[in-house]
């Protein structure tokens, strides 16, 4: 296993990263470093020195009760994408093993080297695609989807990209899956496969939340901690060895990689939204509180809904836990009906408890003054006066309430984690579509009928 220090040393490795227009070396560019910071610490607090150890994260749950201890564990975003990754080659091992079995065992191979060498997986699957009324086949340019351009003895080469990709520049391997169902004709597409994230013709393009310049980062709490390096991932003929391609022109199970992803992402995502939607809660009763408004009928009411909503997301998430099923191979898989209900409730419903909160705070939630005027000699004693509110409400204290306020609903940062609620895993629609192909229709249209009286229509 690796400690925080090894994992810094392993992103010297030659990747290549771009940053605003110029290529960067991640390990001395300011922006990386609290990303950084954050994926070291998970490493330090679960590296273990023994010979052969491997994370207790990472180790595959093997029931429902370790499925659902594992769902308590705090780490950063690139480590949980990682465990997202070994989660979805697991499951599609299982369920490619007929199309294609040397790939079942690669992927079981690949996940135990992983778990060994303590690595880190960015997921790619969202390609640019072009012209989105037509399938991969049909765009004008045939790299709008990744794609095989070359069939060598011993491996592929690859070319294309993947959008919206989250952690690249910070991870070791790269997971690269069909981004939908393909079909005859489209077997160049058809590719799944790892490659190194430093492998020739690889190339990281980044965009970030984080504040930039000469931004006072005791006025964004959240999103100072929360940065995520995310952006395109190009793969310019890209060589990829045979042992780690596990789809290769076989269109009937394209999509089956895409679904095992959707299931994992969403499940991350909607534990995720569980516990982010507890904090709203919280956040919207502590300036609730520190305005004095906590027992006004209409701020009650507005908390009340939001407690409604975070507790319908959290059944969801624990439903979906205890109604996990265990697979022959003994992989445990959470129920979709609930991980995708849970998933579209938390993402549909999340931008109205954001404006809730913004609604409780008020205008302070924009014009507060930073927490540098705040030290200001000449007028920071005058906003901490004008910022109090009662004897038990210092104007510190509810000044650096709105700070956090606002990196939470009204920032940059807060613009992107809405979008990144609503798409990660596939926007509302996908988990629609999931939802209502789980729901036993048959057994709700039973109970009508024999609530009614009625025999089925012949």
């Amino acid at each position: 296993m690796l400690t925080g220090d090894q994992y810094r040393q392993s992103l010297a490795d030659g990747r290549r990263v771009f940053f605003q227009g110029q290529e960067v070396d991640v390990l001395e560019h300011e922006i990386f470093q609290r990303s950084i910071r954050s994926v070291a610490r998970t490493y330090d607090k679960y590296f273990n020195p023994e010979d052969g150890a491997i994370s207790e994260y990472f180790r595959a749950p093997r029931s429902v009760e370790e499925m659902t201890a594992h769902a308590e564990h705090k780490v950063d975003v690139v480590t949980s994408n990682t465990y997202g990754s070994l989660m979805t080659l697991l499951t599609s091992a299982d369920r490619i093993e007929a199309i294609r079995p040397e790939a079942s065992a690669a992927m079981r191979g690949y996940v135990a080297y992983v778990q060994r060498e303590d690595l880190r997986i960015a997921e790619c699957i969202t390609d640019a695609k072009g012209d989105r009324s037509k399938s991969a086949s049909a765009q004008e340019d045939p790299d709008a989807y990744l794609r095989v351009v070359e069939q060598r003895p011993d491996g592929v080469v690859i070319r294309g990209a993947k959008l919206h990709i989250s952690g690249a520049a910070l991870s070791h391997e790269l997971l690269v899956i069909p981004t939908k169902r393909m079909k005859e004709g489209e077997e160049a597409y058809s590719i799944a496969c790892t490659v190194p994230v430093n492998a020739e013709g690889v190339k990281i393009v980044n965009v970030t939340s984080e504040p930039q310049g000469d931004a006072n980062f005791l006025d964004a709490p959240i999103s100072a901690n929360a940065h995520t390096a995310m952006g395109f991932v190009i793969f310019d003929n890209v060589f990829v060895p045979g042992d780690r391609v596990f789809l290769n022109g076989e269109y009937q199970a394209a999509a089956t990689f895409a679904h095992a992803l959707g299931l994992w992402v969403r499940m991350n995502g909607l534990k995720n939204m569980a516990d982010e939607a507890d904090a709203l809660v919280g956040f919207a009763q502590l300036i609730a509180e520190a305005n004095g408004l906590q027992r006004a009928p209409n701020i009650r009411d507005r908390i009340t809904e939001m407690i409604m909503h975070a507790t319908i997301v959290r059944a969801c998430l624990d439903a979906a836990l205890s109604k996990s099923t265990v697979s022959a191979e003994g992989v445990v898989v959470p129920d979709e009906l609930y991980a995708n209900a849970g998933k579209y409730q938390g993402a549909a419903f999340r931008a109205l408890m954001v404006s809730y909160i913004q609604d409780i705070a008020g205008g302070s939630l924009v014009t507060v003054p930073s927490s540098l005027d705040l030290e200001n000699p000449e007028v920071g004693h005058e906003i901490r006066k004008y910022m109090s509110t009662m004897q038990s409400v210092d104007g510190k204290y509810r000044t650096s309430l709105f700070h956090a306020l606002r990196d939470v609903v009204a920032s940059g940062h807060a613009g992107q984690k809405q979008v990144a609620t609503l798409q990660g895993g596939g926007g509302l629609t996908a988990q629609r579509i999931v939802t209502r192909g789980r729901y036993d229709l048959e057994k709700a249209k039973r109970q009508a009928l024999e609530l009614a009286g009625l025999d089925a229509p012949t």
